[in-house]
């Protein structure tokens, strides 16, 4: 028999409040779990965690989100992610929700784009260190020879 588990959505993050803030910071602050990856692990269980991060559909979806966020830090415009791009899942997801294929594994409105840095800060409490894409400075001819100055 399949069970799906019932989640309370008021508790719920949800992109459609996220981009209600506008900034880098207030949607951080949103999605900060102060320390806590989740209640529990996935341990020995991490197979399945693995299978389902290299499936087809999450993939898809994957790229859907990106496309969504314009590939920006926390959906933010000018923050673009210039090193890996990660789809995090605003709500900690558990072994429950894998096996029972729960609406916030694949539903955008649980999903956002994030960098590794701002993942690791959501989830391990410490201070994302990513600063608004700036764009390239301009260049000029031997600006990169160190002798002159």
């Amino acid at each position: 028999m399949h069970f799906v588990r019932i989640v309370e959505r008021r508790s719920m993050r949800t992109y459609r409040e996220l981009i209600l803030l506008p900034t880098f910071e207030d949607r951080f602050e949103y999605l900060r779990l102060n320390g806590g990856v989740s209640n529990e692990t996935f341990g020995f269980d991490r197979a399945i965690n693995q299978i389902f991060y290299k499936s087809p559909i999450w993939e898809k979806i994957r790229r859907e989100v990106i496309l969504r966020d314009n590939g920006c830090d926390l959906g933010v415009p000018g923050y673009e992610v210039q090193g890996k791009v990660l789809v995090h899942h605003m709500n900690p997801i558990s072994i429950d929700d894998l096996l029972d294929g729960t609406d916030i594994l694949m539903d955008p409105n649980y999903l956002i784009t994030v960098s590794h840095d701002t993942h690791n800060a959501i989830h391990y409490g410490t201070e994302p260190t990513t600063a608004k894409y700036e764009g390239y400075a301009e260049r000029t001819p031997g600006d990169t020879l160190l002798w002159r100055r």
